[in-house]
């Protein structure tokens, strides 16, 4: 197993116990290897959900730039149920599970 096959079954076992739900392997993959090189930065590679900026981030550079959505308050909603869905609480909100 490469580093990226690691990071992938860490991020499948968040979605699996913190998060409540089966992974799609195949989406959970592509969203990984969609993130880049940020993947194996450890400050890159987390969102910070308490942050204001941060979730703005997610927003407009996952959200509105790559998958086209059009800018609305449905967004940040849906980006505040998944941090609420993964635990306010959880210090390690990993950005692939997220998106």
């Amino acid at each position: 197993m490469g580093k990226r096959d690691d990071l992938i079954a860490k991020y499948a076992d968040d979605l699996k116990n913190k998060c409540g739900m089966t992974p799609d392997m195949d989406l959970l993959t592509k969203v990984t290897i969609g993130c880049g090189p940020a993947i194996y930065n450890d400050d890159a590679s987390t969102v910070a959900g308490s942050q204001e900026s941060e979730l703005e981030t997610v927003k407009n550079n996952f959200l509105i730039k790559k998958l086209g959505l059009k800018d609305g308050p449905e967004l940040m909603e849906a980006i505040n149920s998944v941090i609420e869905t993964y635990g306010k609480s959880e210090r390690n909100k990993y950005r692939a599970v997220v998106y």
